[in-house]
């Protein structure tokens, strides 16, 4: 019996251009089981991207099988797709993503909102959230009265709103210094071992030794899939 959390087969992708098409994955084969952490790296173009975009259902593959927690999502409405969006997968970006004009808390509690949480626990479980990210006395900041490291934290927070089980994190810390980098993935390694499934975009080496295990894509093919027998693991950092 297959218990993958995330069990892909034959996954490609075409972008159809007028006549032109761009094949960008080619008949992918993918199983994450619950509580892997798993790194994807590749260089530039290699499809990276769009394979983490079809992993978090914000797009759909030319064809190819994806079934996440044993429902294929081909047959999933629109709205099915929200939900899980919203509940089941947990998003972190490169560029944070974050709505300027809200604070830290209200950023946090969004995806709440959308769940239908009443507004007392929302704002209660947004409060807990940014504590345990080290952001309790930046709660009612603007994501600009925040650094980089900060923001990034703030994202965070944000993915776990709905206590979801799987992390996808697209470069996230490609936008950070050093220290700030070492922050967030203490952060992340954390929720791994809560015993979160996370999968990881990245195209930097030693933040992929984070992981448990390591896939690398090129020009939209898997060339290898081993596990990661020396984590990183996690650094004294103290959060600024």
């Amino acid at each position: 019996m297959n218990n993958s959390v995330i069990d892909i087969q034959g996954i490609t992708k075409t972008y159809v251009n007028g006549k032109l098409k761009v094949p960008v994955l080619h008949g992918i084969d993918l199983q994450v089981q619950k509580g892997d952490f798993v790194s994807i790296m590749g260089p530039s173009g290699s499809g990276k991207s769009t394979f983490m975009n079809i992993l978090g259902c914000l797009d759909r593959p030319t064809s190819g099988s994806y079934r996440l927690n044993g429902n294929e999502v081909a047959n999933l409405s629109d709205d099915e797709l929200a939900y899980v969006r919203n509940k089941e997968i947990g998003f972190v970006f490169q560029s944070f993503n974050l709505l300027t004009k809200l604070t830290a808390l209200e950023n946090v509690a969004l995806p709440m909102v959308y769940a239908g949480v009443d507004k007392k626990t929302r704002t209660a479980r947004a409060e807990a959230l940014l504590n345990s990210v080290g952001l309790g006395d930046r709660m009612d900041h603007l994501p600009a009265e925040l650094s980089g490291g900060q923001r990034q934290r703030v994202a965070i927070a944000r993915a776990l709103a709905n206590d979801p089980a799987i992390i996808m994190a697209d470069e996230p810390t490609g936008n950070l210094d050093s220290k700030s980098t070492i922050d967030v993935m203490n952060i992340v390694r954390g929720l791994y071992d809560e015993g979160r499934t996370i999968i990881l975009v990245t195209h930097e080496p030693d933040i992929a030794t984070y992981a448990s295990r390591n896939v690398v894509l090129r020009d939209g093919y898997i060339v290898e899939d081993k596990q990661n027998l020396n984590m990183t693991p996690v650094q004294e950092v103290t959060h600024v």
